[in-house]
């Protein structure tokens, strides 16, 4: 049977709310599913990701494939990452101390990232709110439409000198 990670929608309209679920390549998008494996929002900044890593490692190790926005999600949450140092391992290049340090520091790397980013959104977020609302028309210089009337003056004397 040929298994797939990927999104099962709820929510209302115009209110997506997923679970990412494990289900058979031939069941419907909100059909039946395997197992779930967490929850996907993407109407928050940033988004909400809920997701259980060793559930979804066992399901990548028994060969289901994510989808695309799935795939983003397992990459974003370091899932493929824990998945290619276990390869790794058993490869025989480090062992699984190495491996999970490895992780851990990229995990810390990867929440101070997340941090600075929503930091940076809120900030944006509120200068935003506090711009003025109303903003002065610019005016009209004086010295920059008086040339144009004499050039439009100049413009008929020729001509009518031109008629006569």
């Amino acid at each position: 049977m040929a298994t797939k990670i990927r999104l099962q929608r709820h929510g209302s309209k115009k209110r997506p709310f997923y679970f990412i679920v494990v289900a058979d390549a031939r069941a419907p998008r909100d059909g039946k599913f395997i197992q779930k494996l967490g929850t996907y929002n993407p109407l928050t900044v940033p988004a909400t990701i809920q997701l259980d890593r060793q559930k979804a490692l066992e399901w990548l190790n028994k060969g289901a494939q994510p989808t695309d926005t799935v795939h983003r999600i397992l990459s974003f949450k370091g899932v493929l990452y824990l998945k290619h140092l276990l390869r790794g391992v058993k490869l025989g290049l480090f062992d699984d101390a190495t491996a999970m340090t490895k992780f851990q520091a990229w995990h810390v790397e990867h929440e101070a990232n997340i941090e600075r980013r929503t930091a940076d959104h809120k900030k944006a977020k509120q200068s935003k709110r506090q711009m003025p609302i109303v903003r002065k028309v610019e005016e009209v210089k004086v010295e920059e439409a008086a040339p144009q009337v004499e050039e439009v003056a100049t413009d008929t004397a020729t001509d009518t000198a031109a008629e006569a």
